[in-house]
This record gives C-alpha cells, structure tokens and sequence, in this order.
C-alpha cells in the first residue's frame, strides 16, 4: 500500500525547468559562448547541466564561478516575472492529501525555493520539504530519496516518488522506490525506461494510488 509521495519539485509541481536554462543560457551569452539546447538536455542526466559545454569549450573556472552567480540573477528574475504555474497542482495536493502522506525532495536550492512559494499554496500540504543544501549527493544519487524516506518514518514499498527527469528517475530506482514520471515538454526526450508509471498530468495521481492500493 502507497502511504507516501515525494515529489520532486521543478517540472513537477512548478514550471521552472525551462526558465533555469534560459537563465545559464543567458548568462553564457553574455560572454560569447552558445549554449546548446540539446547536449543541455543529455549532461542533465548526468547532473553535468549549464557549464559541462563551457568547460569543454576551455572556459576558464574563474570565469565560470563568475558566470554562476550571473544566471542565479537571472533565474531569479524569471522566477519573479514569468509564468510557472503547472494548471491543477493545488488541486491535485489537497485531494491527496486525504490518502498519503507528502513531502518535496528537490535540487533548488534553498533561497530559489522560498522565492517560489512566497505567495503559492503548495508546501501547505507538505509534511517536510529537503532543499539542495540538506543533503551531500545530488541527484541522481539515491541519498536525497533515502533522506526523505528516513524523515518519513517510511519504507521504499511504501512510497512513491513522482518526477519529470531521468536523474531523479535514477535517484528514486537508486533508493528502491517506485517511481512515476509526469509529462514535462522540456524533458520530454529523457530515458525513462526504468519507470513504473507515466502520466500526463499530476491529477491522474489519484487513481494511480487508489488503483495500486486496491491491488495490494
């Protein structure tokens, strides 16, 4: 029987995947360099993201450092300006809050995450929330899920993890845990070969976890 989620939170809960490339792209551009969307997309699953292509193009890491603290300026920007709703997200947690319990293990950082929900109606309805900095290994490591599951008081069998990418995919088949992928159009090419579920929108959850506990 599903008593728990963990959620990942960017694709999945807020529309915040394709503002962060736009952001190192921006920032890349400011110094001449292009970033390429598509190799983006594959060093994502590896956790190599925005300054993989930059360090193989022999940019220096002074310049780098320099550049990551420019696209924070920017990501932030976007996420104060642009639309990242994801349509029925609210909705969706408060009817499954009746069921299981959850909780958001993610890789924003910690000031990015309270950007975010400043003024959104989604932690509410969370039992704990584990930003970048509290834990050591990254996705697709398996510590951040095993962390979760540990604050939970759960085990694998019993959870779900819900994400968008084939990194947090990984991390989640890493700890043991079933793992449900939700449509998300910018990581849409993934490989999500090992996943348990595919949905299309976060409201089929429902179902999902009524259907999985009648069979248990």
């Amino acid at each position: 029987m599903k008593k728990y989620i963990l959620f990942d939170h960017d694709g999945v809960l807020v529309d915040t995947e394709f503002w962060y490339y736009k952001a190192g792209e921006r920032a890349l551009a400011d110094i001449g360099f292009r970033l390429d969307k598509d190799q983006y997309l594959r060093d994502m699953t590896q956790s190599l993201g925005t300054w993989a292509q930059a360090r193989a193009a022999g940019i220096d890491e002074q310049t780098i450092n320099r550049q990551r603290e420019v696209r924070n300026v920017y990501y932030q920007e976007y996420l104060r300006t642009e639309a990242i709703e994801i349509e029925g997200v609210v909705e969706t947690l408060a009817e499954l809050s009746k069921y299981v319990r959850m909780a958001i293990v993610t890789t924003s950082k910690h000031a990015d995450f309270q950007l975010i929900h400043e003024k959104r109606q989604i932690v509410q309805f969370m039992d704990f929330v584990l930003v970048r900095e509290d834990y050591e290994h990254t996705k697709p490591h398996p510590e951040p899920y095993l962390t979760g599951l540990k604050r939970l008081g759960a085990t694998p069998k019993e959870t779900l993890v819900v994400e968008d990418s084939n990194r947090g995919l990984n991390s989640a088949v890493a700890a043991g845990i079933d793992c449900v992928i939700v449509h998300n159009d910018f990581t849409k090419t993934h490989d999500f070969s090992k996943a348990n579920y595919r949905i299309n929108k976060l409201s089929e959850l429902k179902n999902l976890i009524l259907n999985a506990n009648k069979l248990d």
